[in-house]
C-alpha cells in the first residue's frame, strides 16, 4: 500500500521539483488572494483594482428581487467594494482561508472562504504579476440577508 502511494506521488514530487518558481508562484497566488480578501473587508477599492485584471469579469449568484429565483449577476467589483456601507465586518469575524486549487503555468484557480461568502477566484499572471480576472462569489444565506447586493446588475 505505502510503495503505491509512494509510486503515485513520485511525478508530483519531481514536477515540484523541476518546476521553475513553483514555489514563489504559489506564495505570490496567495498572497494576491488575500490582497483581494482585505480589499473587501476594507472597502478599500483602490487596493482592488491594483490586483484586478483590467478585463476581470465577476459574477455573484443572488436571489432575483423580483422571482426570488437564484440569478447570476454582474458587477463592477472595485465599484460595489467602494460603494458599499454598512456592511461591514467586525475585525474578530473576518476569515481569509485561501485554497489553491490548480496552477497551470501561467493561470491559477482559487477558492477563498470569507466570512458569509466563498470566492472562486481564477488568475492568469501577466508582466510577471498574478492578477484576478474572473470572481464567481455565492453568499451564505445569511450574509445575503445581511450585505447589500445591487438590485439592478
Amino acid at each position: 500500500m505505502v510503495k503505491r502511494l509512494l509510486t503515485a506521488l513520485l511525478p508530483l514530487v519531481v514536477w515540484l521539483a523541476l518546476e521553475p518558481g513553483c514555489d514563489s508562484d504559489l506564495k505570490a497566488i496567495e498572497k494576491t488572494a488575500l490582497h483581494y480578501a482585505e480589499a473587501c473587508y476594507e472597502r478599500d477599492g483602490d487596493q482592488m483594482e491594483q490586483i484586478l485584471h483590467p478585463d476581470l469579469a465577476t459574477g455573484v449568484l443572488m436571489p432575483d428581487p423580483r422571482s426570488g429565483k437564484e440569478r447570476l449577476g454582474h458587477i463592477r467589483l472595485a465599484e460595489v467594494v467602494r460603494s458599499e456601507s454598512g456592511t461591514e465586518t467586525p475585525p474578530d469575524k473576518r476569515r481569509a482561508d485561501v485554497s489553491i486549487l490548480d496552477v497551470h503555468g501561467n493561470v491559477a484557480s482559487v477558492k477563498l472562504r470569507m466570512h458569509g461568502w466563498v470566492d472562486y477566484l481564477h488568475m492568469v499572471k501577466t508582466e510577471g504579476r498574478w492578477l484576478i480576472i474572473n470572481v464567481l462569489r455565492e453568499s451564505s444565506p445569511e450574509a445575503k440577508d445581511n450585505y447589500a447586493v445591487p438590485q439592478e446588475l
